[in-house]
């Protein structure tokens, strides 16, 4: 029996009679696998194609290997395109990570400027009330003051109408003495005249 005589139909059946348990394992490993085997399938299709002088099975067999070369330029591409989901997913959790982090330390810096603007506020008004505890302090020591020398100018001006006084009585005292002195000089003298116009 010459080879060229076996029918078209019958090489598709046998083709497909070996695909099935290779497709039953082929499927649990994945579409590149699966690819593989549709390369193998057009690959046997173009040999028997030759083989035999069918021009139609190698055309077949073009039309799979194309078809093939799509579906792995097609996985290539979506692996591609997973590759940069993937990273631009990385990227973006990175980028979210980091404006996070810039997030908590300006809310940080802000509430360390927050803090230090508050002390120097409590600072102010710390010294702002020694300030005015000093001023008061120094309000009253010059009031003190003030009373102190009011209270020593009256005690000297009193000493001194005090003294003026005494002096006063003094003198009056010494006149009224000069007074009597005299009266009694006066009389003295009133006595003697009188004894000698008696004798």
């Amino acid at each position: 029996m010459n080879v060229r005589s076996i029918p078209r139909a019958a090489v598709h059946a046998y083709v497909k009679v070996v695909r099935v348990p290779l497709d039953l394992t082929v499927g649990r490993r994945g579409e590149a696998s699966e690819l593989a085997l549709d390369r193998a399938e057009a690959t046997a299709l173009g040999l028997a194609g030759t083989v035999m002088g069918d021009q139609e099975l190698q055309q077949e067999a073009g039309r799979r290997r194309a078809a093939a070369d799509e579906r792995e330029r097609a996985l290539r591409l979506r692996n591609e395109a997973q590759q940069k989901r993937e990273q631009a997913d990385q990227k973006l959790s990175q980028k979210v990570s980091q404006a996070e982090q810039q997030k908590q330390q300006a809310a940080e810096q802000a509430e360390q400027r927050r803090k230090r603007a508050q002390e120097k506020r409590d600072e102010k008004k710390q010294q702002a009330a020694k300030a005015e505890k000093q001023r008061k302090e120094a309000a009253r020591k010059d009031a003190q003051r003030a009373e102190e020398q009011a209270e020593s100018r009256a005690r000297r001006e009193k000493l001194k109408a005090v003294e003026t006084k005494a002096e006063a009585l003094e003198e009056r005292e010494e006149a009224l003495t000069a007074q009597d002195e005299a009266e009694r000089l006066g009389e003295a003298a009133a006595r003697v005249k009188a004894g000698r116009k008696s004798s």
